[in-house]
């Protein structure tokens, strides 16, 4: 199958999905590019993943706010313009800094974030989750979360 060229424009966005108060928008999955795929992602402060890794790389640009990063060993706040590269097999977490913030995030070849994403948001529609449920899920996904 060959990729066709597609454009998304704000109007053509699918409703966000609710990943445990994080709003994230599947813009592109690697079932329409075969490839990578694009989330744009925002939420509040405080909102975000705990530290975790999967096998596949991944990406983000923050465009709004600032954003904690905690990748391989290190900690940043990153602000607006700024973007993180984590290679596959990298533990790697974050959560938006005061007053919440928004990114893209880009995984690549052979991710499977948007899947996780949606099966995560239909599994929790609220985001206090059972915990052993949630890891279970997550693992289903290729995500493991760090001890």
């Amino acid at each position: 199958m060959k990729v066709q060229p597609f454009f998304v424009a704000p109007e053509d966005y699918g409703e966000a999905l609710n990943v445990l108060g994080a709003k994230i928008t599947v813009l592109a999955s690697n079932a329409e590019t075969l490839g990578y795929e694009i989330t744009l992602q925002q939420g509040g402060e405080g909102i975000g993943p705990p530290p975790h890794s999967h096998d596949w790389d991944e990406s983000f640009f923050v465009l709004e706010g600032r954003v904690e990063i905690h990748c391989g060993g290190k900690s940043n706040v990153c602000g607006s313009g700024t973007l993180i590269h984590v290679p596959a097999g990298t533990v790697h977490g974050f959560h938006f800094c005061a007053g919440g913030g928004r990114m893209l995030e880009i995984s690549g070849k052979g991710g499977r974030a948007t899947r996780m994403f949606k099966n995560v948001s239909k599994a929790f529609p609220t985001a206090s989750p059972d915990i052993p449920k949630l890891l279970d899920v997550l693992r289903q996904n290729g995500v493991t979360v760090a001890a």
